[in-house]
């Protein structure tokens, strides 16, 4: 399954409905697309919506579904009702610099990013933005929530890893700086590795606990840039390469399985849809297709032991937080103004 935006709409983010099958992207126009899909049948189009004015660059489902939450280059976060298309509230300065990303936390906090390395945590419940961590010096890539422990990890342009403890609402940790722009982030072997892809094509392997370096570098993908993770179990993760090509990894023994799909571009973003059957991706080849996952992994490669689950990487845990020698590398827009009112965005949700 899979539909064309027509040419130079490229999608920039995606996501899906947490119980129903739709799935919802984003595109350079401003444009938020919703669709519904069934096995075997094309895809079914149930919202086109303006939402930005400017390149709409993130966006996640929140509210059990009722809502999509979007992010902008022109600062704003806005939220859109997915029956009515309708806008619930906007905020026209959420972040001093373009949105880069958005995440959900719990089933009433979000997280966000901007193109200056800035993560806001909004609080759904009390309406307001919680908490900012002004961590990074560049955009930030990707975010994910460790919500054991109350954790927020984020990758950043500026080659480093933070951990933000929303417990304490302090910056807990952040890795050496790298040379290679760090694009996306998981947490896999039931919390006792992070993975992060970079601009290179490599996947470093960090400790949990231990952030300042990597434990393990993964090389054998390097030579295109890897865009993208999506963690399908504790011991595989989903690639995708900015030659096209989505692959299927083993962590911990360290091996390619096999690609799994294709597309002719850069791929941009993955995501699973709510029952884990279809795998979606989104690309410069100004398309979203859906893939059926049983298809995908008829002839994977079986799980090897875990007997190489583990690395004696020797490091003590290092909360301090080191000073960037590297300047902004790369920027998609121009600054907003001041925050303004971005503490009442979810006072009419």
């Amino acid at each position: 399954m899979e539909t064309y935006f027509g040419k130079d709409n490229t999608p920039f983010d995606l996501d899906f409905h947490p119980s129903n099958n739709i799935v919802a992207t984003c595109l350079i126009t401003g444009d938020l697309f919703l669709y519904r899909y069934v096995a075997e049948s094309p895809l079914e189009s149930v919202l086109e919506v303006k939402a930005h004015t400017e390149s709409c660059r993130a966006l996640r489902f929140v509210n059990e579904g009722r809502a999509v939450v979007t992010g902008s280059l022109d600062c704003s976060i806005l939220a859109t009702d997915i029956e009515t298309g309708t806008a619930i509230a906007r905020i026209e300065n959420a972040h001093p610099d373009p949105v880069s990303r958005i995440v959900n936390l719990t089933e009433s906090t979000i997280a966000s990013g901007d193109d200056e390395g800035c993560i806001k945590v909004w609080d759904t419940r009390q309406r307001s933005c919680c908490n900012t961590y002004s961590v990074h010096t560049d955009y930030i890539s990707d975010m994910t929530f460790a919500s054991d422990s109350m954790k927020l990890l984020a990758t950043s342009g500026d080659g480093s890893l933070s951990v933000c403890n929303l417990r304490s609402n302090k910056i807990q940790s952040q890795s050496e700086f790298s040379e290679e722009e760090l694009f996306s982030v998981v947490i896999m072997k039931n919390g006792r590795k992070v993975i992060c892809s970079t601009s290179s094509g490599n996947i470093l392997l960090y400790s949990w606990g231990f952030f300042k370096d990597c434990s393990d570098r993964f090389v054998d993908l390097s030579g295109n840039s890897i865009d993208a993770l999506l963690k399908l179990d504790e011991d595989r993760v989903i690639t995708a390469s900015e030659n096209g090509i989505i692959s299927l990894v083993g962590i911990l023994p360290n091996r390619i399985i096999q690609p799994i799909a294709e597309h002719p571009t850069a791929v941009e973003r993955l995501a699973f849809s709510h029952d884990k059957k279809f795998l979606g991706s989104i690309s410069h080849d100004d398309t979203l297709k859906l893939w059926d996952m049983e298809d995908l992994l008829k002839v994977s490669v079986p799980n090897q032991s875990a007997s190489s689950d583990c690395d004696n990487d020797g490091m003590d845990v290092d909360d301090s937080i080191p000073k960037s020698s590297k300047g902004t590398k790369r920027k998609n827009g121009t600054k907003g103004q001041n925050l303004g009112n971005s503490n009442n965005f979810f006072a009419d949700l």
